[in-house]
């Protein structure tokens, strides 16, 4: 009997969820949208709380008597970096634990296997709410992702990253104890440290750590607006009110430290109507300029894709436009025509940008794009203002989209994410991004790639297609990667804004943060989750190795 068996016989006979290892459900578990393939060998979905404790606590015990077993979580499976893949057990929170508990007035309650998009309906039909750090992939993910990873997306540059809204979460911890994990004040804070179990423990451990360390985590936080590598040691404490909220860690480590089962989600009111000025860029050297001047005016979002995404997007607008429905498909066909036409005779430019600005009235909006084209009228670009949000909406397809048409379209060629997610100040876009061209030119006969993302953050999203059948294609996703990171952190950058580390980024952290910094995650991991059984070798441990075995072949 295998430690699998053991473990599978053992949990059918507790848990009110379901337990299987049949081949079609474990397939189905070993793929997310990464580079990467690993078979689980067991699938569970809990089915509450109880549940996800009783898991914990057979997976501890299985491991402290030497079996080599461990938990990873699961929502959508929308995952780019190979966070939610293992080959020990999944648990997959999408079947039962799919709940929203509360809407109330600034805030929902949420299980971790909602849709995003079912989350948005209630919260904006109910209450008129949002949550702003959606991803692209808003139609696809799940709010377990969506906190595991820290997602951030178009509206992070007015409004932040997930963690902002992050205002308490219920976890299981590694032992199967539970806790919510909230604000403290400084008192609350010293009564938890009095608690003799794992809870008090981990208070006890980690207030030391920041406090001791406080200089070192500091020196080393990504100066970025946004930031998924590392543990967030840096979001703990807040320095206004004084409040320490271990909340804040736990979004963005990718279920490494806990597996939370009720999320508290602060939401903003919306402003509701858009305008967006459209830049068609043809000369790269003047982005930074552009970028500085339209940022004065704040707009709600500020993103980017370059020519390859355009013309590809033209070039299968038929599937582009095939999900949706009929009058839909014909509306947005035509709106596209012109886009078309520009392809035909060659005119796409260089870099197609989007500043959408959002106020409570059109005519606001109207303005703010108005002001922001003036501002650019000495310079050699073609804008535009889409003053109807349904005309705007062509470019949002495109835009959020792009990653989705890459996996679709091109065969034999595979969208292969491992350069496409880092960030660097914009305002280093002059002397970053010659040099970011001649490191890519260097592979021109390796790979094409198409270039989109958020350029008002300077995070872009690099994705390469591939052949992965060939070894030189593999070899170059390990030879080029630290050459790209090199470079972005020389200009202050960080290795990823939104799509987090997985199996893809966690061996680059040293590179990253420096061994001192990589000793305090490992101490995090250690008093969090001291037998490894959650989601081991992400964030910590991780290894070039792991990245070899675990990529994909053309026939997977």
């Amino acid at each position: 009997m295998s430690d699998y068996d053991s473990v599978a016989d053992q949990l059918t006979n507790v848990l009110k969820g379901d337990v299987t290892a049949a081949e079609d459900v474990r397939t189905s578990m070993s793929r997310d949208t990464s580079l990467f393939s690993r078979m689980p060998s067991l699938v569970v979905y809990p089915k509450d709380t109880n549940d996800v404790v009783t898991l914990v606590k057979t997976v501890r015990q299985a491991k402290d008597r030497g079996e080599n077993v461990s938990v990873t979580a699961r929502a959508a499976g929308t995952d780019m970096s190979g966070g939610p893949l293992t080959t020990s057990i999944v648990a997959n929170f999408m079947k039962y634990m799919n709940h929203m508990i509360e809407v109330g007035n600034d805030f929902a309650i949420t299980e971790p296997g909602v849709y995003y998009r079912d989350f948005e309906k209630k919260t904006l039909a109910q209450k008129g709410l949002l949550l702003p750090s959606y991803p692209a992939s808003r139609e696809l993910c799940a709010m377990g992702g969506i906190v595991a990873n820290d997602s951030g997306g178009e509206r992070t540059l007015a409004y932040g990253k997930t963690e902002r809204y992050v205002e308490e979460l219920d976890v299981v911890l590694s032992d199967g104890s539970t806790a919510t994990l909230t604000a403290l004040s400084p008192a609350e804070l010293e009564e938890k440290k009095k608690l003799e179990t794992l809870e008090g423990e981990i208070y006890r451990t980690m207030d030391a750590l920041l406090t001791k360390n406080s200089a070192l985590i500091e020196e080393r936080r990504p100066k970025v607006s946004k930031n998924s590598a590392g543990y967030g040691l840096w979001n703990i404490r807040d320095k206004q009110t004084g409040s320490f909220n271990l909340a804040k860690l736990i979004c963005g480590s990718q279920g490494t430290l806990a597996l939370w089962t009720r999320a508290k989600l602060g939401l903003i009111k919306p402003k509701e109507r858009r305008a967006m000025l459209v830049i068609f860029l043809s000369d790269l050297t003047i982005l930074p300029e552009i970028v500085k001047r339209v940022l004065t005016l704040h707009p709600e979002s500020f993103e980017s894709y370059d020519d390859k995404t355009f013309t590809m997007a033209t070039r299968f607008l038929t599937d582009l436009l095939s999900q949706m429905g009929l009058a839909k498909a014909i509306h947005l066909g035509i709106e596209f025509l012109p886009e078309v036409e520009k392809v035909i005779v060659g005119g796409v430019p260089k870099l197609i940008l989007m500043a959408e600005f959002a106020e409570h009235t059109i005519e606001e909006a109207d303005k703010k794009a108005a002001e922001a084209k003036e501002l650019l009228a000495d310079l050699p670009v073609t804008v535009t203002i889409e003053k109807n949000e349904e005309k705007s909406e062509k470019y949002w397809i495109v835009r959020r989209e792009s990653f989705a048409l890459l996996r679709k379209s091109l065969h034999g060629y595979y969208a292969s994410p491992f350069i496409d997610d880092f960030v660097v100040p914009p305002e280093t876009y002059p002397k970053f991004l010659p040099e970011l061209n001649t490191i890519l030119d260097q592979y021109k006969n390796d790979f094409i790639y198409t270039i989109a993302g958020h350029i008002g953050n300077g995070n872009f999203h690099i994705i390469p297609l591939m052949d992965l059948s060939k070894p030189k294609s593999r070899e170059v996703i390990l030879e080029l990667s630290p050459k790209v990171y090199d470079l972005v952190i020389r200009y202050g950058g960080t290795t990823t804004g939104e799509h987090n580390d997985g199996i893809i980024r966690t061996p680059y952290l040293p590179q990253l943060f420096g061994k001192e910094m990589i000793a305090l995650f490992e101490e995090t991991k250690r008093v969090f989750d001291p037998s490894n059984i959650f989601n081991p070798g992400k964030k910590v441990g991780g290894t070039f190795e792991d990245i070899k075995e675990s990529i994909l072949h053309s026939s997977e």
